[in-house]
C-alpha cells in the first residue's frame, strides 16, 4: 500500500505492510514483560508491524523501526529498551524519526530503569524469578 500527499510522494507508508512472522522474543526481557502484561489481562501482539523510516529513490523501504509490543485495546506501541542508557543512542534516532512521521500512533518507551522499577515493584529479578 502506498502514501501519496500532495506534493506526490508515493513512499510506502503503511506499517500493516510489514507484518511480523516471528513468534520469539528477541530478548528475556521482552518475554517477562509479556507475563506481566498476562497478569493483568491485557491484550497484547508482539512485534505486529514495523514502521518504514527511511527509503530509497524507488519508494522501498531502506530502514524501519518495529515496537515490541502493540495493545490494541489501548491503541498504545510500547518499545523496551533495556541496554545500559549510554548504548541507546541509535535506538533513541529511530524513536524520534517514528514519532515525526507518525504522530498518530502513540509510543511508550520503557527504559531500562523503568523495567528496574516495574520488575522491584512486582518483586522479580531481571531473569523473571520471583524474590524469596
Amino acid at each position: 500500500m502506498s502514501s501519496s500527499s500532495s506534493d506526490g510522494d508515493t513512499r510506502l507508508r503503511h506499517p500493516s505492510r510489514f507484518l511480523s512472522v516471528s513468534d520469539e522474543f528477541a530478548h528475556p526481557s521482552e518475554a517477562i514483560f509479556a507475563a506481566l502484561l498476562d497478569l493483568y489481562r491485557i491484550e497484547w501482539l508482539y512485534e505486529p508491524v514495523e514502521f518504514p523510516l527511511a527509503w530509497g529513490d524507488d519508494g522501498a523501504p531502506t530502514k524501519g523501526f518495529r515496537p515490541d509490543f502493540f495493545l490494541p485495546k489501548h491503541r498504545l506501541f510500547i518499545e523496551l529498551t533495556v541496554a545500559e542508557q549510554r548504548l541507546v543512542t541509535r535506538k533513541n534516532q529511530k524513536i524520534r524519526q517514528f514519532r515525526e512521521l507518525y504522530p498518530e500512533a502513540t509510543l511508550l518507551v520503557v527504559y531500562q530503569r523503568d523495567f528496574r522499577k516495574i520488575l522491584e515493584r512486582h518483586e522479580i529479578d531481571e531473569h523473571g524469578v520471583a524474590a524469596a
